[in-house]
């Protein structure tokens, strides 16, 4: 075994044992995500939701089954860590709101994001999923809009914006046709060559 994998190992044993926001969780601490050192591809999204909380595995839900078919890919695919990081802005299910789930707790990415991503090779591309992630990581464009910045996909090198896939991502992908006509090749065609590099 190679340090960097014994390092990535103690690493996912550490984010397991979380508790930092335990008290806010009202189904309790469960973080999910995936990485190796070998990760060509890190897709940050927004927090696990009930159903991925109770199996334990990332995307577990329509939202991926949306995601895995914009990538291309299949579920052997999108769950080989060695191919695919899944690094959420929140670890655990943060609850119910109204209108949906809260947001991401602000603790989780500041606590283990950069350790996480440290892991990962350098020619990774990363796919930021939904707002809570571009916020983060695209906070020069935060005059832009979610579409503007998906629109804009290219200007961003390795780092490609996205929708969050949920079911109300239909309608809007109705009112923006570029999006599977433009985005979603070239976003296939990156996967690709990161997964056969």
């Amino acid at each position: 075994m190679t340090q960097a994998s014994t390092d990535t190992q103690a690493l996912h044993k550490e984010i397991r044992a979380c508790e930092i926001c335990a008290e806010h969780l009202e189904l309790g601490p469960r973080p999910i995500l995936q990485f190796s050192a070998k990760s060509r591809i890190c897709i940050i999204g927004q927090a696990p939701g009930t159903k991925v909380h109770a199996s334990g595995i990332a995307w577990d839900d329509d939202s991926g089954d949306r995601l895995r078919d914009w990538l291309g890919i299949d579920k052997t695919a999108f769950y080989d860590a060695d191919r695919i990081a899944l690094v959420p802005m929140g670890f655990c299910y943060p609850g119910k709101a109204s209108g949906g789930d809260k947001p991401p707790r602000k603790e989780c990415a500041p606590a283990w994001h950069d350790r996480v991503l440290s892991c990962l090779p350098d020619n990774r591309i990363t796919l930021l999923v939904g707002s809570y992630a571009q916020a983060a990581y695209l906070p020069d464009t935060k005059r832009l809009s979610l579409t503007e910045r998906v629109r804009r996909h290219a200007d961003f090198g390795p780092v490609i914006p996205l929708p969050h896939p949920a079911w109300r991502v239909r309608m809007w992908m109705a009112k923006q046709p570029w999006f599977e006509a433009e985005v979603l090749p070239s976003l296939r065609s990156a996967v690709a060559k990161a997964l056969s590099d």
